[in-house]
């Protein structure tokens, strides 16, 4: 059945010590949820704010209960361990967020193949091995999900063409969506992938990408957090396979205030990787009037 709140549901998200994933424990806490912040970040770094330990007292500042964990995703012992302890510790795992990723994008020439490893390991190895050892605490689960911030699997050469590593790595995280959604259908666990519509401002954003400028033509992780919790209050049996835009989702289910979202309002927003070309809009990208 669906949940009207997450109030007593246990979390395990990957990558959650800053940017979306952080923003999706701090929605879910909000309604006392329990979330397991799954991340290598323990020691502050300049260049990445935030670490599984400020994370976590934004979570119980939010309302809900927090367990950091180093955890590296690419590792199977790191992995099943804090599965282990997440169920031990909050007495089971209702929703799993597989919100860790690596990125580069570079085309093949200059793509090393040690970062073309990382990027496999952490997007499509590291969803399949965290969503394989987190479902059976799922299957026990009365509303189970499973969620991948991965994009529609929308086969276009432009998506690969400049940079087939990263876009191989990434739509591998959907094609595990694809298939786990078919695996799972008959156990009730709902396997969805989420992607936003326009560049979100994070810290990849701001240090791979374009620096203070696409910062401010992006929207706030907040967006991504807000649909993440409609879907995890839908029914699990009945909203599963789905490849879904954040603000078309939103609007879906009656949101008609994006602005909310905007780093900032003067600028145009930037679109991100993957939207599929017949995706419309449900508000206008342009800078607000006045």
């Amino acid at each position: 059945m669906a949940t009207p709140t997450l109030k007593g549901k246990t979390l395990f998200i990957t990558g959650a010590s800053r940017g979306i994933g952080l923003a999706i424990g701090v929605r879910a806490a909000r309604d006392g949820a329990n979330v397991a912040i799954a991340a290598k970040t323990a020691e502050p770094n300049p260049k990445l704010p935030g670490t599984i330990h400020t994370a976590a007292r934004e979570i119980e500042a939010a309302g809900g209960r927090a367990l950091p964990l180093i955890v590296d995703v690419r590792d199977e012992t790191s992995v099943r361990s804090a599965l282990d302890e997440t169920a031990q510790h909050f007495g089971g795992i209702d929703i799993i967020v597989n919100n860790a990723s690596a990125i580069s994008l570079t085309d093949s020439q200059s793509t090393e193949m040690k970062r073309f490893d990382l990027m496999h390991q952490i997007n499509t190895r590291g969803t399949f091995m965290v969503s394989k050892f987190g479902a059976p605490y799922l299957f026990k689960a009365d509303n189970p999900h499973i969620l991948m911030l991965s994009p529609p699997l929308d086969m276009k050469e432009k998506w690969f063409a400049r940079h087939t590593a990263y876009t191989m790595a990434k739509f591998g995280m959907s094609i595990v969506v694809l298939g786990l959604a078919g695996e799972f259908r008959s156990k009730g666990v709902a396997v969805n992938a989420l992607w936003p519509r326009t560049t979100i401002a994070t810290a990849a954003v701001k240090n791979l990408l374009g620096g203070d400028a696409l910062m401010r033509a992006s929207r706030k992780p907040e967006i991504l957090a807000d649909a993440a919790h409609l879907i995890f209050c839908k029914p699990a049996r009945e909203f599963t396979g789905h490849f879904l835009i954040d603000d078309t989702f939103l609007a879906e289910n009656g949101v008609t205030e994006f602005d909310q979202y905007r780093v900032d309002p003067t600028r145009d927003l930037a679109v991100d990787f993957f939207v599929p070309d017949d995706s419309v809009a449900p508000a206008p990208l342009t800078r607000r009037a006045g």
